[in-house]
């Protein structure tokens, strides 16, 4: 999948509702798994930003850490919908 149609996917998807992202954290290169949104109903942030994509990067709402957070689009290891599945 092209980073292109998967950024536009992901982002849809955030709007919709909570989708967990799985990236490697450039700073520690540790995996981080985060719950986030781009739902105002969700977020209830009153900060709207006009533009939340680039082909590089993607700015969502961190459920976790009730903090907007841009996640560089070349890290996502994978992502889906809901919160964090349990790893059993």
């Amino acid at each position: 999948m092209t980073n292109n149609i998967m950024s536009n996917n992901l982002y849809k998807a955030l709007k919709e509702g909570v989708v967990t992202v799985e990236f490697t954290k450039i700073d520690t290169g540790e995996l981080r798994v985060m719950p986030c949104t781009l739902n105002k109903e969700i977020h209830k942030q009153k900060l709207d930003m006009k533009n939340y994509t680039s082909n590089d990067t993607m700015i969502m709402y961190g459920l976790d850490v009730k903090a907007w957070r841009d996640v560089r689009m070349d890290t996502i290891q994978k992502w889906y919908l809901g919160y964090p599945q349990d790893k059993e």
